[in-house]
């Protein structure tokens, strides 16, 4: 009974070493870190966009302060700090067919999701956010990149189902607001599923900073010509209005930083606990927007985001389990191999006797 117990301890020591102790703690801070800036960028965007608020309804001028900060800041980690390395086989020809057209889908989703800040609530915007898996499978089975399963596409119809149930209980229901971010899911989940198409396909990996700084000026560009025939005007007729650095300035910083705290958690950590985080961080936003913006949120929001709530976890354990499986079927292939290669090595006789009866029987 000493022994089992003298066991019990020495093993609970061991886990709890402090090289784990302070990786448990690194982790759970760069969780911390990354739902830190993802909800001061989404609560900042709406202070600036909201009418109410600040009331500089503009987010095509927005998100080009945005993206011409990105850029200058992206280009002087890579070109001057020298903090990552560019990919060799990033070619010209291959900025124009991959890049291209992934930082035209990216510039159409950051203008309608900050555009619909004007129209929606913060709490309701998280809500439809919820459809972001359901759009990138589709997409998915769409270019062939998924295989279609019935299960899958249930448990797509069931978190769309939620989010419709959500969308019904909207106190403050906007239709256009609703199309805006719904457009803005549609582009966003194309960006992510072209990002495998065109460039993961191909052997090329970008980071948060390599892909600011090759998309961020595609981005500008690309929002020029919007920004010249619908904000332009109305931004020269806005005499009254100075632009306030502080205000523009820490908000474009907000947004590089968040860049670079993914970067840091998927780099340190995985895709899955960023996810893990994502819906602690949308609960908290929901909250937020109920008890200090004073949103109204409805008993009916709730049970639908609830739903679409289950119906996302499980699509991520599903997601994981399968990612567990073909790790599994790997390191059994592996082992298969390496064992082949034991044999050949302890018995090199064999391959010459063969040869040899090959040869006589020629």
């Amino acid at each position: 009974m000493g022994a089992s117990t003298d066991a019990t301890t020495s093993t609970t020591s061991s886990a709890l070493s402090p090289a784990i102790f302070r990786q448990i703690i690194l982790s759970h801070t760069y969780v911390a870190i990354w739902i830190f800036l993802s909800f001061t960028v989404i609560v900042y965007n709406k202070y600036i966009l909201d009418r109410k608020l600040y009331n500089w309804p503009y987010p095509i001028s927005l998100t080009l302060i945005h993206m011409a900060f990105c850029s200058t800041l992206a280009s002087l980690l890579v070109r001057v700090f020298h903090v990552v390395d560019l990919p060799s086989s990033m070619s010209p020809r291959l900025y124009l067919s991959s890049v291209v057209p992934i930082g035209a889908l990216y510039s159409l989703s950051l203008w309608l999701s900050n555009s619909a800040y004007i129209y929606l609530s913060v709490s309701f915007i998280q809500m439809l956010k919820a459809l972001m898996p359901v759009a990138v499978y589709s997409i998915g089975v769409l270019f062939r990149k998924e295989s279609f399963k019935s299960s899958t596409m249930a448990n797509m119809v069931s978190i769309s189902l939620g989010v419709a149930i959500a969308a019904y209980g909207e106190a403050k229901f906007n239709s256009w607001g609703v199309f805006l971010q719904l457009g803005a899911v549609a582009f966003e989940a194309t960006r992510l599923v072209l990002i495998q198409i065109l460039l993961t396909s191909k052997g090329i990996k970008l980071n948060p900073i390599t892909s600011l700084y090759y998309v961020a000026p595609c981005c500008f560009v690309f929002l020029l010509v919007p920004w010249v025939a619908v904000e332009l005007p109305s931004l020269k007729e806005n005499s009254s209005f100075h632009f306030d650095y502080f205000i523009f300035g820490t908000n474009s910083f907000c947004a590089f930083a968040l860049n670079l705290a993914v970067f840091l958690l998927v780099g340190k950590t995985s895709a899955l606990t960023m996810n893990v985080g994502g819906v602690v961080k949308d609960w908290l936003l929901i909250a937020f927007s109920w008890s200090v913006i004073k949103d109204t949120v409805t008993p009916v929001n709730l049970f639908g985001y609830g739903v679409a709530f289950l119906g996302v976890a499980y699509y991520n354990h599903s997601k994981l389990k399968g990612l567990k499986e073909m790790e599994a079927q790997r390191k059994a292939e592996e082992a298969v191999d390496d064992d082949e290669e034991s044999s050949k090595l302890l018995d090199p006789r064999q391959g010459d006797g063969t040869s040899r009866r090959n040869e006589s029987q020629g």
